[in-house]
């Protein structure tokens, strides 16, 4: 697949072989290691699963060269290494939701097993799920969601609960910056894996009666643009109190918007969402005051545990909404992300078990 180069990927360097990975392999060297792990440590006592078809789970993507997904493509390689599944990664470099349904339709011509995506426009993605279903072919959303009750029949969906997310970022939002000029800026206002951050942060800011002037800035979803419209928005918003991020690249680029102005030493606060490494640095040197971590690792492979689970129980199994959760990470906690090097934060291949110690914070 041709490389985007305006894809977060190039901002954080080319570190890991993902080459073979954004092509859709269907289950690398390191997830066979991890599956015969398992077979090894069950083999004694374990019940099997009865033989099987080597299914075949397509996953339909709406950035599908973006580093995010790196670790929840790890996720779908491990999960078809353990269940004897293969998958394939299509979609769309640039969210176009055209591509996406069409990548959709053909995997309904190909008679896919399965088939997980993104949904990311309110209504482009209900004729294509219902004509999947009537083909008897389960279909799952991931990472984002249509609205309740906006009438999409996908099964279940697999992801963060994205408007709680965004109101206990607008909670933090608060408790930071008190009052005052705030920006919330979002690459792509209205699109389903974004704005219901930005509602969310909206409500919390708004329920809190604090003097806060909060306000949606669009940027751009290329990284390039990105910075150049969060720069331009700083110099002409000085008095501005706290700048934040609903998506990977605007949270990256407000840390290095941040460290170029010093904000911090004027009193701006800053942060958003996802793990990258600059990111990660941001905090680190007190320039973010914090990420939002959403576990793209168990978005992959929740997924397809649940396509497996429906498949080999004739649909009595399931499908079941799974929040993949949401961690704060701050200057206390983003040296163990810093240190660590996982195929569970997407910052490695191999398979490995990672070692801890100490209490667990509930």
């Amino acid at each position: 697949m041709k490389k985007n180069p305006d894809a977060l990927t190039s901002a954080i360097g080319e570190r890991l072989p993902r080459r073979a990975l954004m092509r859709g392999v269907t289950v690398g060297s390191a997830a066979a290691l991890l599956a015969g792990a398992a077979t090894r440590a069950g083999a004694a006592d374990a019940p099997k699963f009865p033989e099987h078809p080597r299914w075949k789970f397509v996953f339909i993507n709406h950035v599908t060269t973006n580093a995010f997904f790196v670790p929840c493509q790890y996720g779908i390689q491990d999960a078809c290494a353990l269940l004897g599944c293969d998958y394939q990664w299509t979609g769309s470099e640039t969210s176009d939701v055209a591509q996406m349904v069409n990548a959709m339709n053909a995997a309904i011509a190909g008679k896919a097993d399965a088939i997980a995506t993104c949904i990311v426009d309110p209504h482009g993605f209900d004729k294509p799920v219902e004509r999947a279903l009537e083909a008897g072919i389960p279909v799952f959303a991931y990472n984002a969601d249509a609205p309740h009750g906006a009438g999409n029949k996908r099964l279940a969906y697999i992801g963060q609960d994205l408007f709680l997310s965004g109101q206990l970022m607008g909670e933090r939002i608060v408790k930071l910056v008190g009052e005052g000029e705030v920006a919330i800026f979002i690459a792509t206002p209205g699109q389903l894996n974004l704005q219901p951050r930005v509602d969310g942060a909206m409500d919390a800011i708004k329920k809190s009666s604090a003097k806060i002037n909060a306000e949606m800035i669009a940027t751009d979803p290329t990284v390039n643009n990105s910075l150049s419209k969060i720069r331009a928005y700083y110099l002409g918003h000085q008095e501005v109190k706290g700048m934040f991020g609903v998506g990977g690249g605007d949270t990256m680029n407000t840390g290095l918007i941040m460290r170029q102005y010093d904000l911090a030493k004027k009193g701006v606060h800053a942060g958003g969402y996802d793990l990258l490494p600059r990111s990660q640095e941001a905090v680190r040197d007190g320039f973010l005051d914090f990420l939002i971590d959403q576990q793209p690792y168990l978005q992959g492979f929740y997924t397809v545990m649940e396509m497996f689970a429906f498949k080999i129980s004739g649909g009595l199994v399931g499908p079941a909404d799974v929040n993949t959760g949401l961690k704060f990470v701050i200057k206390d906690n983003v040296a163990q992300y810093m240190n660590t090097q996982t195929r569970y934060e997407g910052t490695a291949d191999k398979a490995q078990i990672v070692p801890r110690e100490g209490a667990i914070a509930g």
